[in-house]
């Protein structure tokens, strides 16, 4: 198989011999792909490692069959974008987010879009926080893990803002009286993850840790690099 002209971002490269590099690539029409870029740290490089760096997209070409084509040519499309201290973290997280929830070879061409348009808001962001629940909440949907914001789940009556519930993965919220284990959510913060409306500072710890919950309940039990560095390192914590 031969692609040519691909928008594409680099989600993670790693060292391969002595001058290549192993790449995981989101790409619009393909999806995450695994690439094998050769040569890219030699001296006579056609696409060199400069060329593939994160938050940058990519017009890429690549062929070849199994599971790690060959990179071919990569070129920038628009302006280099450059993260720094937190929003850098904050990019990172997004990536490996990609890498653990998204399939191999699984088209999400509105997804794409989604992370495309969430490394501008990155770039000038008030609260990283806010964005990156917004991020997690449509990653969620995109996969077909949408959550349930606005009905308990159990008796299908709307949320109330007053109300204090737990947030029970794959199933929904329902009323902390009858469930004590999980993450501890009221509904207005619920209201506002729906809604897209900032909610207050307490409100947003808490679907922090209710998205947390959500999204480690399909990346496993040892959970996400970046949430360790995430709680220690960032102002913001996230």
């Amino acid at each position: 198989m031969r692609v040519e002209n691909q928008p594409a971002y680099i989600l993670h490269a790693r060292a391969w011999r002595e001058t290549s590099m192993l790449l995981e690539v989101f790409s619009r029409d393909h999806g995450r792909i695994g690439l094998l870029a050769r040569g890219v740290r030699g001296a006579r490089a056609r696409v060199t490692r400069a060329m593939l760096e994160p938050f940058q997209m990519l017009s890429a070409d690549w062929a070849g069959m199994g599971e790690l084509p060959n990179l071919r040519a990569a070129e920038p499309m628009g302006p280099s974008r450059r993260l720094v201290d937190d929003t850098l973290l904050s990019g990172l997280y997004v990536n490996e987010l990609l890498v653990r929830l998204t399939a191999r070879a699984d088209p999400h061409p509105a997804l794409f879009a989604r992370y495309a348009a969430l490394l501008e808001e990155l770039a000038g962001t008030e609260s990283l926080a806010w964005t990156l629940r917004r991020f997690e909440r449509d990653l969620l949907v995109a996969l077909g893990y949408g959550l349930q914001l606005e009905h308990e789940a159990d008796s299908g009556e709307p949320v109330r803002a007053e109300v204090e519930y737990i947030y029970v993965p794959e199933h929904g919220p329902v009323s902390a009286q009858t469930r004590q284990q999980g993450a501890a959510v009221r509904g207005s913060a619920l209201l506002a993850l729906h809604a897209d409306s900032m909610p207050v500072a307490g409100d947003l710890a808490a679907l922090r840790r209710m998205l947390r919950a959500a999204i480690g309940a399909h990346v496993g039990e040892q959970g996400l690099r970046a949430w360790r560095v995430l709680g220690s390192a960032m102002r913001d914590p996230k």
